[in-house]
């Protein structure tokens, strides 16, 4: 067997692998051999078939697998003793090799590799990266304190129905009655029906054709504890009677509505309210501008490092990989964003490597958690037990697509940190407006 390099420039590199017949004599014959033991042909004993009539059968499927395994098997020992970094895997050469599989003594492959860069890069105090600060302002402050009072509110009797508001009410037709039910303006048919109960009172009554009123089938049925069929089959026109409306009504400021908020004690007064008020804005503004850094620190540091790259290769190795999944249009469309991704993993394992960044087992855990009690917390559960959390937490990480895409989180935070700490940061005023248009 040989194995010949032919290096087409720093980045593009052919094997050529020459195998003789004494290469693959005596692994076919055993491969031969293994199908024979296996065989279960009608007319002979399971494993007692000739060999000529296995050769007939599975003679050609030998020599493929045979001359497979060889083959994979030279190039992965020839790209590690050479410590040659390539992209993805070799790819059969596009360039024709005509074998004769019949009566060859000689069988000849060439494959082509793509290979890594030299990388040549560091981060340095000299390096400038621009960090832009949101400054809170009076006019947020007063927002989100508002928010805040809305959101710790509560409901109230009210005396007229607001297009905000619901009513609780009854309805009857003949015998049936539907009491307490619940009534918001939302939900009905259009703005013209709506303006018709703004401002009704608890008391009053009227005729309502509830399929006039509320579009929605489902949600009528609903209101009125009734089938669908059933209330299909009814007189669609009801008398409501409004028992009571109910609005919404903002926390007042004071040390309940304080310790609900922040925790017993916390805050005890308006100075302190407003400082914490000050200080979660702070948070939520550093998250944009990290978040902003990050992607500047990123696009600097590519471009730092100008790596070039064997793009056709790539194209290549990527409609392989994903064969039937996409077209070459499909990858020449995304293609742009896709090295724009794969040159910055290529910075951060450089970074990573240099400075002995390491992700450990609690960095992947503790990403994990946060995922989890965010995702809860978007169905209304800010906190849940441990060992639930815990449940969640190894369900995550056992997942090895869900798994590898926390890894690489985790490992792009460690590489901008190292980068924010060590860079010089050019500091920069922006407004919350501006800083959010150009997160999008």
């Amino acid at each position: 067997m040989q194995i010949k390099e032919n290096k087409t420039d720093d980045l593009n590199l052919s094997l050529n692998v020459k195998l003789e017949k004494a290469d693959w004599a005596e692994p076919r014959k055993k491969k031969l051999n293994s199908f024979r033991h296996k065989a279960d042909i009608k007319g002979f004993r399971k494993g007692m078939a000739p060999m000529s009539l296995i050769e007939k059968l599975y003679g050609n499927q030998a020599l493929a697998d045979v001359i497979n395994e060889l083959v994979s098997e030279a190039l992965n020992k020839h790209i590690e003793e050479n410590k040659l970094q390539i992209i993805g895997e070799p790819l059969p050469s596009e360039k024709e090799i005509k074998n004769d599989w019949e009566n060859g003594e000689t069988l000849e492959f060439e494959y082509d590799l793509g290979l890594y860069p030299a990388v040549n890069i560091d981060v340095t105090a000299e390096d400038s990266i621009p960090y832009y600060k949101v400054k809170v302002t009076e006019a947020a402050k007063a927002d989100y304190k508002k928010n805040l009072l809305k959101q710790f509110g509560q409901l109230v009797d009210g005396e007229a129905m607001g297009e905000d508001d619901f009513m609780t009410c009854d309805f009857e037709q003949g015998e049936t009655k539907v009491e307490d039910t619940y009534v918001a303006l939302r939900s009905m048919a259009s703005d013209d029906i709506k303006k018709q109960y703004v401002g009704i009172k608890p008391g009053e009554k009227r005729q309502v054709n509830v399929v006039e009123t509320f579009a929605n089938e489902t949600d009528r049925a609903s209101m009125l504890r009734l089938k669908k069929e059933e209330l299909a089959a009814m007189d669609p026109v009801w008398e409501m009677t409004v028992k009571t409306v109910k609005t919404f009504k903002d926390a007042e400021e004071n040390q309940e509505t304080y310790d609900k908020i922040f925790g017993e004690g916390v805050v005890k007064d308006a100075a302190g309210f407003d400082k914490k008020i000050a200080e979660r804005l702070a948070d939520e503004y550093q998250v944009e501008s990290d978040y902003r850094f990050g992607a500047d620190a990123r696009e600097y540091l590519v471009k730092k490092a100008n790596l070039t790259l064997p793009e056709a290769f790539i194209k290549r190795w990527l409609l392989a990989a994903n064969e039937g999944k996409f077209t070459m249009e499909d990858i020449e469309k995304e293609f742009d964003a896709f090295m724009k991704d794969f040159r910055w993993d290529i910075v951060r394992g450089e970074i990573m490597k240099a400075h002995e960044l390491k992700v450990t087992k609690e960095d992947l855990e503790n990403e994990a958690r946060r995922f989890v009690n965010y995702q809860y917390a978007m169905y209304g559960l800010p906190s849940l037990p441990e060992e639930q959390t815990r449940e969640g937490v190894n369900r995550l990480l056992a997942d090895q697509q869900q798994a590898r895409r926390i890894y690489e989180k985790v490992e792009n935070d460690l590489a901008i940190d190292f980068v924010k700490k060590t860079a010089t940061l050019a500091k920069k005023s922006i407004s919350l407006e501006k800083m959010r248009e150009m997160n999008k």
